[in-house]
């Protein structure tokens, strides 16, 4: 999914007010209306496209909302924008902001005149794009009242669905797809990396929300962006210190133990955890929790090596 310039669209700066947004939107939908261009794919396009940019931030909570994406979408570009940028911090929640947005006879009125336009209205209107749909909610686009009468154009509502989702900690770590069947059609949803449980994925477009359900894993614990794993030291490795082989979700590592750890010791592997979901190229910590495994069926020569080190010590 593509960020969109809204500013740009409509042809404003960013601190622009509302009546120049209006003004200029009001001149652009007049040049693009499909009444205006009959059969023209190119200017129906421009005028959907001009539409929404205009209800993005002609709308003071929406635009609010868009600032603190252009702002969030600017600095990570900045920074290198690697990888995709993750769209779902913004996703708008079950039945947050609107859903299909048709303007009404008054606000037509105000903005076109009373005599409103000489040809009939088609209100044969697109959805708006994903990225609209995923910060505000899904919608379409119409093009306004039928001929001027100022017919009401009608108002459709769609109700969003909750679909539970079980994912492994693994694909939670690399991100992964499902394929969602609605019963009428079958989609390919994208699920992020880093997700939690509980975490909402929304099918930009669809009304569908996945509700991720995280697996319990044989290995690794999670808290956060944090894991826990267990590893065994036998005995002699544990005194004298030395490397052991760790596996972490991204591969095996080699970890070097320094002489004396203690049995329940952590360790702490920075960057060895999950990636972030709003920044995915940041990664949460690995902690080593170091389980001691004692030496079984000893020789008389090292059981009695070991008598000696105890006699020592023992007064310690």
């Amino acid at each position: 999914m593509d960020f969109k310039d809204y500013y740009s669209i409509l042809g404003v700066s960013k601190d622009a007010d509302d009546t120049s947004i209006k003004k200029v939107y009001q001149k652009l939908a007049k040049k693009y209306h499909p009444d205006v261009n009959p059969g023209n794919k190119e200017a129906e396009e421009k005028f959907k496209e001009v539409t929404e940019a205009y209800q993005a931030i002609s709308d003071p909570e929406k635009r609010r909302k868009y600032e603190e994406v252009r702002q969030n979408y600017e600095a990570w570009q900045k920074h290198g924008g690697q990888g995709d940028y993750d769209w779902s911090r913004w996703q708008a929640q079950p039945g947050e902001g609107s859903h299909t947005r048709t303007m009404t006879p008054e606000e037509f009125a105000a903005m076109f005149g009373d005599s409103g336009w000489e040809g009939s209205f088609s209100g044969s209107g697109g959805g708006f794009s994903d990225f609209f749909s995923t910060l505000f909610g899904m919608g379409d686009i119409e093009q306004g009242p039928h001929h001027r009468g100022h017919q009401a154009a009608r108002t459709q509502t769609r109700q969003d669905r909750e679909l539970k989702v079980n994912i492994s900690l693994e694909e939670a770590y690399h991100g992964t797809t499902r394929v969602i069947d609605t019963g009428e059609k079958r989609l390919q949803a994208k699920i992020p990396k880093g997700v939690r449980s509980g975490s909402k994925v929304r099918l930009a477009g669809q009304g569908i929300f996945l509700l991720i359900t995280l697996e319990p894993h044989a290995v690794y614990t999670r808290e956060g962006d944090d894991l826990t794993t267990d590893i065994s030291v036998n005995f002699y490795k544990a005194v004298l210190g030395g490397e052991i082989k760790v596996s972490t979700l991204g591969g095996e590592i080699t970890f070097k133990i320094p002489p004396h750890t203690q049995g329940n010791t952590k360790f702490r592997l920075k960057g060895k955890g999950m990636p972030h979901l709003e920044s995915p190229n940041q990664f949460g910590d690995l902690y080593v929790h170091i389980q001691l495994t004692l030496p079984s069926n000893l020789g008389g020569e090292e059981r009695s090596a070991l008598q000696d080190l105890a006699t020592k010590y023992q007064h310690l």
